[in-house]
């Protein structure tokens, strides 16, 4: 007998359920989410690699620069926001797919763009149509992908935001610009976006969020067609929920409590992250570290391999302890940097190489935890909300550290950022809610 036909066989005689393989449409879906989540980060990577040149080329005041480093950032919060709730309404897959129409068409136009207003406008479309994915991405992937599964391919996601976001560093930094060498580079970005593109055209609706539509034949004609499943009912409630209108439910009692986690933990984690690494060299510059391009790089490294090996134990662990834990840790590692922001750097590499390996690391969960926290009916409202509740905590974080730095020193500024993580800790001890085993995708009994 087949070895898997005998495990369903086990499962089915256990339970009565059978646990879903994993398939090439499970793969396909996976991949072009993976790009997303590489474009995002390369587009945010590569505007700090190319600025420097042009405010030399199109004479940017500092406010241009501002505006021009957060545009995506910007976008990207009212793309979450609304358009994570327009999917709940009109589906995932027309998002899904037509959101990086508009990317990949907004990037190549950044190559014409010779004024800082009609890049601000450009960067802000490509954020926008990103937050839409943010929020439309690990929805429709948490809602297809194997129970069993979805936490490596979720938290997989963090880490192609990681090779997007170094590769754009490493181009910025090794490649000589001129003014036209940085509007290539910004330019780029609209080839993966092409790929990602001609991947998801094709790609069916979520078969949960049609259940929850009431449109049930249309989910199992997906199932069967895409996922080799049968018609058989869905051992979920998805199959009963009735759609929800209100954005207001997010808050409502037996959700709020999810919301409100999902808002505080994400945005204490992305805060030190963005605010720490957006102005690396600013910090290294204080720490007086020797060789601080050296130290760079080897963050940089610690930063990728800590999201790689990240993947193993959000995938064993459960959802609360992997992130109760890594927060507590990355509270310790800050906290003793604050503690020690006047000895020598070398002695101060060390906490800050821990806490980026395991900031790496807990950044995984960003892309399982939010999908896991909501109904289907209410799964793209309520990620969208907590990705663009993060951004305003990126943006926070981001504007405040560089003052910090300059007027209080590298001590205090790691101390207040440490209050954050406490503040994260904290919540994730008394909130968090175990979600590895939730049921977002259909298992099926026989």
């Amino acid at each position: 007998m087949d070895s898997k036909v005998r495990r369903a066989n086990a499962d089915r005689s256990h339970t009565g359920i059978v646990r879903e393989p994993l398939t090439v449409f499970h793969l396909r879906v996976t991949a072009t989410t993976f790009g997303a989540n590489f474009s995002d980060g390369y587009a945010l990577g590569i505007i700090g690699a190319v600025l420097p040149v042009l405010a030399h080329t199109m004479g940017l005041s500092g406010v241009w620069q501002g505006l021009l480093g957060s545009s995506a950032l910007i976008g990207l919060f009212f793309g979450s926001i609304l358009l994570g709730r327009l999917a709940d309404h009109i589906g995932r897959q027309k998002l899904y797919l037509y959101n990086f129409v508009l990317i990949a068409l907004a990037s190549a136009a950044q190559y014409w763009a010779h004024d800082p207003l009609t890049l601000f406008l450009l960067r802000l479309v490509i954020g926008f149509c990103l937050g839409a994915d943010y929020a439309v991405g690990p929805t429709l992937l948490s809602e297809f992908a194997p129970r069993r599964l979805r936490g490596i391919l979720l938290g997989s996601l963090t880490v192609l935001w990681t090779v997007g976001y170094v590769l754009a560093n490493i181009l910025g930094t090794y490649i000589p610009l001129t003014d036209s060498a940085a509007r290539w580079l910004l330019a780029s970005g609209a080839l993966p976006a092409l790929l990602v593109l001609l991947l998801r055209i094709g790609t069916p609706e979520s078969p949960s969020w049609l259940d929850s539509r009431g449109r049930h034949q249309e989910a199992a004609a997906i199932r069967r067609d895409y996922l080799g499943q049968d018609t058989a009912l869905p051992v979920s409630t998805t199959a009963v929920e009735a759609p929800v209108t209100r954005y207001g439910a997010l808050f409502a009692k037996g959700q709020r409590r999810n919301t409100w986690f999902g808002v505080l933990f994400y945005s204490a984690q992305v805060l030190p992250y963005f605010a720490i690494y957006t102005f690396m060299s600013s910090i290294l510059e204080t720490l007086h570290v020797s060789d601080p391009d050296a130290q760079n790089l080897l963050l940089n490294l610690f930063l990728l391999a800590g999201g790689v090996i990240g993947l193993w134990p959000v995938q064993r662990m459960g959802r609360r302890p992997f992130t109760a834990w890594t927060f507590a840790i990355m509270t310790a590692c800050l906290g003793v940097m604050a503690l020690l922001g006047n000895t020598s750097g070398a002695w101060l590499m060390v906490p800050f190489l821990i806490y980026t390996f395991v900031m790496a690391a807990a950044s995984n969960i960003t892309q399982i935890y939010p999908a896991e926290l909501f109904p289907t009916a209410l799964r793209g409202s309520g990620v969208g909300f907590l990705n663009g509740a993060s951004r305003i905590a990126s943006a926070v974080g981001t504007f405040v550290l560089p003052v910090s730095l300059s007027s209080l020193g590298i001590g205090w500024s790691m101390g207040w950022l440490t209050l954050v993580l406490l503040l994260g800790t904290v919540v994730s001890f008394a909130w968090a809610p175990e979600t590895k085993d939730t049921v977002t995708t259909e298992e099926w009994i026989h």
